[in-house]
């Protein structure tokens, strides 16, 4: 088997393992997707550390970025169903795969959600990076980018802006948080909650 072919082996046993998700969360005796879960990690690994072509790789870590904002929402929603509905609200919660939380300052980033979503580079949580200064740190913005936009495009959401417009859109929100909060960076998070991918923006000291 080719290294293509393997990629969209991976592609479709992620597409087959939310499917189960969505089944185990509304089947309280169903299992979760273990078997199917190990072998989509396992060519994650496989892939991780591989000599892949630029294609291949961005194809790869598109498809990292996706099973990684899946997991932190499927290990949410296991956390709330193993925990039980102690509260009227965390029954709806564990549709929504999310509690409330508190954060730092957070600021609503690209047009592209209500409310924000907390993140950072824990394996509990999505994609994450800091930044200062966005035209000095091209590498960082274009990952954030490419994160966002991934994660919008498997989300069904639509896709505006290029890379240029979204580098001077976080050349200006991180010069506005600086300068409010007097931090020395600001850290920009992709999650997905509730269906819908969210950005946000949290000074960072």
């Amino acid at each position: 088997m080719t290294i293509d072919e393997e990629l969209s082996l991976l592609d479709s046993q992620l597409r087959r393992l939310k499917i189960e998700y969505e089944i185990y969360f509304n089947n309280p005796t169903k299992k979760p997707p273990t078997d199917i879960e190990w072998k989509v990690l396992s060519l994650l690994r496989k892939f991780s550390e591989g000599r892949l072509s630029f294609s291949q790789r961005y194809r790869y870590n598109e498809m990292a970025q996706r099973y990684a904002i899946y997991s932190d929402l499927w290990r949410k929603k296991s956390r709330i169903r193993e925990e039980g509905y102690r509260r009227p609200q965390d029954a709806l919660l564990s549709i929504q795969g999310l509690r409330p939380e508190e954060h730092a300052p957070e600021h609503k980033a690209y047009g592209i959600g209500k409310d924000s979503a907390a993140a950072t580079e824990t394996p509990e949580q999505p994609f994450s990076v800091q930044c200062s200064n966005a035209k000095a740190e091209p590498e960082q913005v274009e990952q954030l980018y490419k994160a966002l936009t991934a994660a919008k495009t498997k989300a069904g959401e639509a896709v505006s802006g290029n890379l240029d417009s979204f580098t001077s859109f976080v050349q200006k929100k991180t010069d506005q948080i600086r300068k409010q909060y007097g931090c020395h960076s600001v850290e920009y998070t992709v999650e997905m909650q509730e269906g819908q991918v969210r950005l946000k923006a949290k000074a960072k000291v």
